[in-house]
């Protein structure tokens, strides 16, 4: 198994260079200047030349972005913000990226909790009105995007029926005992996680459902029932265990949708992550964010799918020996 998470280590090394190169290139094909923003529209060109040269962009391209990568893997030093006062970038990812992944782990669980259970029911009840509500739910939140479906919900149960605050983010409105201990409730984290991983959840649904369907019509599991075997026992021990596999895959690969549609949740609902950080310095052609945020999100999705393949290898040994072959 270490072998094993060894080499997809080694596969994601070039992978992150890539995607390094490609938004350091992309953020320079922006029309605009950085350098123009920053000094504004009555610098003088000396003094345009002068923030040019302390901020390196004077440098040839290739040059700029072989000190970038070594200063990331020699110091851990992304580099500092053009517009926010110089800040350095991994300090903005220190105190901004625990916020977005706590809403993006959050919607993984919520869309998890909720797909799952949906697509089992509705294939184990193939073509009955639960099959046909549900499969009818799954195509319209697929369809519905979150920039659409989060006003919505801020109309419905914030404002029609006050039920949730709009904005903040983890403020405690309300505690519960759970084993005499007392924990907090955080409402103004209800909305912003059900309109980010409520897509994820419809996906995650529709191919657990098409998953198990598949693996009940084969002949191991009816073989299985005609010995004696009753039909959730046989469900429970091995229609479920390999029909989760192609989930993982949608789980992995959603995550990574998960992060970057955070951005645009985390502005509709003001909470203070990576989001309105990176949409602001987009407009800014602030590049060192730019580059430090799609590095962090690159790096997200790569960890992500490292674990699903990790349990891959635990869930079917066939996997584990294809790689030590």
């Amino acid at each position: 198994m270490l072998t094993f998470i060894l080499k997809r280590i080694a596969l994601s090394i070039p992978t992150l260079i890539a995607i390094s190169f490609l938004v350091f290139v992309v953020a320079r094909l922006a029309p605009s200047d950085p350098v123009q923003i920053m000094a504004g529209d009555k610098a003088s060109p000396a003094q345009v030349e002068r923030i040019r040269k302390e901020y390196g962009l004077d440098k040839p391209f290739l040059v700029q972005y072989v000190n970038y990568v070594g200063n990331i893997v020699l110091h851990g030093d992304f580099g500092k913000s053009f517009t926010r006062g110089q800040q350095p970038v991994s300090e903005m990812i220190r105190s901004d990226f625990p916020v977005t992944a706590r809403l993006a782990l959050q919607a993984l669980l919520f869309a998890l909790i909720l797909g799952i259970p949906t697509g089992i029911f509705a294939a184990l009840y193939h073509n009955s009105w639960f099959d046909r509500a549900a499969m009818s739910i799954v195509v319209a939140l697929t369809a519905l995007p979150s920039i659409v479906l989060g006003p919505l919900l801020v109309v419905l149960l914030a404002l029609k029926f006050p039920i949730f605050p709009v904005t903040g983010w983890m403020n405690p409105q309300s505690q519960v005992f759970i084993a005499g201990i007392p924990t907090p409730i955080y409402l103004d984290t209800i909305l912003p996680t059900i309109t980010l991983g409520s897509r994820s959840a419809a996906l995650i649904a529709r191919f657990m459902r098409s998953s198990l369907l598949d693996v009940l019509r084969q002949d191991y599991l009816r073989t299985a029932i005609a010995k004696g075997l009753s039909r959730s026992r046989a469900v429970m021990r091995h229609a479920l265990k390999n029909s989760v596999l192609p989930v993982l895959t949608v789980v992995g690969t959603n995550f990574g949708a998960l992060l970057s549609g955070s951005f645009v949740v985390e502005t509709l609902f003001a909470i203070p992550g990576i989001g309105y950080v990176s949409i602001d310095s987009i407009t800014k052609r602030d590049y060192p964010v730019i580059q430090g945020m799609a590095l962090l999100v690159a790096a997200g999705y790569i960890l992500v799918n490292l674990g699903v393949d990790v349990l891959y290898g635990v869930i079917d040994p066939r996997v584990r020996s294809q790689e030590a072959a």
